[in-house]
């Protein structure tokens, strides 16, 4: 028996790979970065969002809500809008189901820009802020599922201390 060639997936298939983990930016909803989780299990994609406001834009139904973009903490807060798609009945990973309100917009990976559908639901005991569905990444990336970060960590503000004096040494 003859054992199979090797073979450079990413080479075979053109498509760029993408970890489990990533940093995404939002830009049309002012979100400059978000770690998501990039989830083959899950069909669409959902941001954390809350304060969730309806209201009617030139006969188009809109959606006003915040979102903390960073994980585990609440003090950076976005407040933006978008138009509203759909409601859509979504099941969660525990069973329940529930009625989201479903908008579009531009995501950043890896220097590539779509359109894509995300569902809004408060995600504030989850362990990511954003999900990415595989509806999201269908047909343009491939998941390494043992890897992160492909597209890099954003740069962290560096944290400004007061200068303290250091105790001389005592002989």
């Amino acid at each position: 028996m003859t054992r199979p060639k090797k073979t450079n997936v990413r080479k075979q298939s053109g498509l760029p790979v993408i970890g489990w983990r990533e940093w995404v930016s939002l830009p049309s909803l002012g979100i400059k970065s978000i770690k998501v989780k990039v989830d083959t299990g899950a069909r669409s994609s959902s941001l954390h969002a809350y304060d969730l406001q309806e209201f009617e834009r030139d006969g188009v139904n809109w959606i006003r809500f915040k979102v903390h973009p960073v994980q585990r903490k609440t003090n950076e807060i976005v407040q933006t809008e978008a138009k509203i798609l759909e409601f859509r009945s979504i099941r969660s990973s525990s069973g329940k189901s529930t009625r989201r309100p479903v908008i579009i917009t531009n995501i950043e990976l890896l220097g590539v820009v779509w359109p894509v559908e995300l569902t809004l639901a408060n995600r504030d005991e989850m362990g990511f802020r954003m999900l990415l569905g595989r509806e999201a990444f269908r047909q343009r990336f491939l998941v390494d599922a043992g890897k992160s970060y492909y597209g890099g960590k954003p740069l962290r503000k560096k944290r400004t201390k007061a200068k303290t004096r250091k105790k001389p040494k005592q002989k």
